[in-house]
């Protein structure tokens, strides 16, 4: 009852709060137009007010009750940096699922909690950094390169993939009212964006027009013409020369003119500054800024726009572009419903009592389950039975949390490490024992072994190692890195593995190794020597448990590659270098370690029955999928195109549409795909698109059709083919 009556208390603080702002201006009137509400706000305010307000820590306008707005939030898996929320897996994981409902619900279960607390932070006059409504998430940059450190707040290296998990955010997070954003999502970082993390602030970014259309571009216009992302986050680096922050063909040109983006653009943190600073294209802040302004930016994150009085003074700028800039900007503190009363805005009502619910910690465990990706299982000695005799955990990321992270993350009371999850799965009767056994990056300094000789002589040994977010990051945040967050061979340690071969060379008894990494960790020795390998990512709060029910079967794994994993860093293309020719699956010759789309299953599925047939725009593919293993599963369907031209300079393969299947034992089912003719055209080296004449191959399988894939052990592909002249 207590509960109640403060929750009630609350609402009425804000309720009270709201009508208290509502003094007669004309920009708190809802019944007008939100566009002359937002002309009546900006031509009441000084030059000086309105150029406060292009910041991202936008002070308050007391005289006009504009209360202070801090633009910076973050919610990549989950609401982060502001306290207690739910920790979803890292974004990489969120890819591995292939589900784009899934993300769905996860997106509109944290704009429930964002809502939440800041409906709660208002009432008690919080209005610090992270507190807000205004979200830059998700990152649809493409995985291209392994040895990026950011690579894990990705959704990997397939442009498809990325853009239907992006959309399925988005839509989450800002829901689907008529009238007010739920929450404000953002894509970034616009445009060409991996790595290297120590150059971020001074590289140029050159690309073909080809590779900028097939690979870059196609995630950010699906956000923004499906989506309609609200925000769009300009990136640090130059694309082929321009600023991306201050770049009229890439901000005006395309986002506004060529795709109708309604939203605000702003700057990555303090990137307007390395316009004149390190990219040498401009003389001081002021014309940095201005030149943002110019080519269409609404916000700076940072310090630039400080100068923007410099700007005016010399007119490099004048009062016009900044109401154009601002009117724009305002737009989005609207539709959140900022300067309407409470009783109007419906996601207000939304108590404290969301954040941390069981339905959300649920969620959070359905999505680690669901990422996990099994790709090696030698005689099938997964799942372990819960009452084995004994069982030795070990490695330097089971009992740590940090592993289960990533960057951008909240903080819960919920977290169930790996070691915790497998100690409550097993039997009371189960002599479970632990030793970290290694440390994480490094030969430990004390010799003596206690650790491998228990390890072997155990009925079999889990073994969690890999790395975390200290080891690969953001520039600053990656505090174990010396390449500031990049994983330059993108390797498990050495020690690690030297540490696993001495527990092998003593048993041969099953070695299960759960690796905890956001990139595509390159582990060819580890593969030889263990019985069974699992990708756990970055898992979330409720990692621990999740790899626990995978381990000893209570579900089985459907996770599936989200990027290649190559052999070795020397089988790519150099780091910095932006062309797609020999990265990824779509483009990369040589065999991998793991193919993209890869992952396996304690069931067994087969494909057949493959059809294919136009109906107006579209082309509709079906197949029939069964499972004919003994345990109920899920699977993954996917669906891959080759032009006439594959591997002539365009993708080998190209994914082009996925469904998650949930088949009982015996179950049968038929999958169907609708795929637009817009599908299966190429992209030229102009950057415009064209359909090449011939044959075109359509093939179903549970992972990239590939040779590798096969040999590792995925269902076997079906095949059919489409002509040229049925697309047109």
């Amino acid at each position: 009852m207590k509960k109640i009556i403060l929750l009630s208390l609350l609402f009425a603080c804000i309720q009270l709060a709201s009508k208290a702002q509502n003094t007669g201006f004309d920009w708190f009137d809802y019944n007008l137009p939100m566009e002359e509400r937002i002309d009546a706000l900006v031509n009441s305010m000084t030059i000086e007010e309105k150029c406060s307000q292009l910041l991202d820590e936008a002070i308050a306008i007391e005289r006009l009750n504009v209360p202070r707005y801090g633009w910076w939030n973050e919610c990549l898996h989950g609401v982060g940096r502001t306290g207690r929320a739910t920790v979803f897996p890292q974004a990489i994981g969120l890819g591995a699922t292939f589900d784009e409902e899934l993300i769905f619900r996860i997106t509109s279960a944290i704009s429930d909690e964002a809502r939440a607390k800041y409906n709660v932070a208002i009432a008690n006059n919080n209005r610090s950094k992270y507190s807000g409504l205004t979200f830059w998430s998700p990152n649809v940059n493409l995985f291209r390169d392994p040895r990026w450190g950011r690579g894990q707040e990705t959704y990997g290296e397939d442009p498809y993939l990325t853009s239907r998990i992006g959309v399925a955010f988005v839509k989450g997070l800002q829901g689907d009212h008529p009238k007010y954003l739920k929450a404000a999502a953002c894509a970034k970082h616009y445009v060409v964006h991996s790595g290297p993390e120590a150059l971020r602030h001074e590289f140029d970014a050159v690309v073909s027009m080809k590779d900028l259309w097939e690979t870059y571009m196609p995630a950010f216009k699906a956000l923004v013409t499906e989506a309609k992302v609200e925000g769009v986050m300009g990136a640090y680096n130059r694309t082929n020369g321009e600023a991306c922050c201050a770049s009229p063909y890439l901000m005006n040109e395309i986002l506004r003119d060529d795709w109708g983006f309604d939203g605000y653009f702003t700057s990555d943190c303090w990137a307007v500054n390395d316009i004149w600073q390190f990219h040498g294209l401009a003389k001081d802040a002021a014309e940095a800024s201005a030149m943002a302004i110019k080519a269409g930016m609404n916000l700076n994150c940072g310090s630039a726009f400080n100068d923007l009085d410099k700007a005016l003074e010399q007119e490099l700028l004048n009062e016009a572009d900044i109401d154009k800039a601002l009117k724009q900007l305002l737009k989005t503190r609207f539709r959140l419903g900022m300067f309407d009363p409470e009783e109007e805005v419906p996601f207000s009502k939304i108590g404290p009592e969301v954040v941390g619910c069981q339905k959300h910690v649920d969620l959070a465990l359905e999505a680690a389950q669901k990422s996990v990706v099994l790709v090696k299982n030698k005689g099938n000695v997964l799942p372990l039975k819960k009452d084995l005799r004994t069982l030795f955990v070990t490695g330097p990321q089971a009992a740590n949390e940090e592993a289960l992270l990533g960057n951008y993350f909240g903080v819960t009371g919920n977290s169930v490490n790996i070691l915790d999850g497998i100690a409550a799965k097993v039997s009371v009767g189960t002599s479970i024992n632990y030793k970290i056994g290694q440390m994480p990056w490094h030969v430990n300094a004390n010799p003596i072994d206690w650790t491998t000789g228990e390890a072997a002589a155990a009925d079999a040994c889990i073994a969690v190692m890999g790395i975390n977010g200290m080891w690969e990051g953001e520039e600053g945040e990656a505090i174990a890195s010396n390449l500031k967050g990049d994983h330059i061979d993108a390797r498990l340690p050495q020690n690690q593995v030297d540490f696993l071969k001495k527990i092998r060379e003593k048993s041969d008894k099953p070695l299960i190794v759960v690796i905890t990494c956001g990139n595509p960790l390159i582990i060819p020795e580890v593969y030889e020597m263990a019985d069974a390998v699992i990708y756990a990512w970055y898992s979330g709060e409720q990692g621990g448990n999740a790899v626990a029910d995978v381990i000893f079967g209570d579900v089985s794994p459907s996770g599936r590659m989200p990027f290649t994993v190559p052999y070795s860093v020397e089988d790519l293309p150099p780091y910095d270098d932006y062309a797609m020719a020999g990265r990824t699956y779509r483009y990369m010759e040589k065999e991998p370690l793991f193919p993209f789309g890869f992952g396996l299953s304690y069931a067994n599925f087969t494909y057949s029955n493959i059809t294919s047939a136009t109906e107006g725009d579209k082309v509709i593919v079906s197949a029939l999928v069964e499972n004919t293993g003994t345990i109920s599963a899920d699977e993954v369907a996917q669906l891959y195109v080759s032009s006439p031209l594959a591997g002539d300079g365009y993708p080998i393969y190209a994914l082009k549409s996925f469904k998650r299947l949930s088949l009982k034992s015996g179950e049968q089912a038929k999958v169907e795909f609708s795929v637009s003719k817009e599908a299966f055209y190429q992209v030229d080296e102009q950057g415009e698109n064209f359909l090449p004449k011939g044959d075109y191959k359509i093939t179903i399988g549970g992972s990239v059709p590939s040779k590798r894939s096969a040999d590792l052990g995925a269902a076997k592909t079906i095949t059919t083919s489409i002509q040229s002249k049925q697309l047109k």
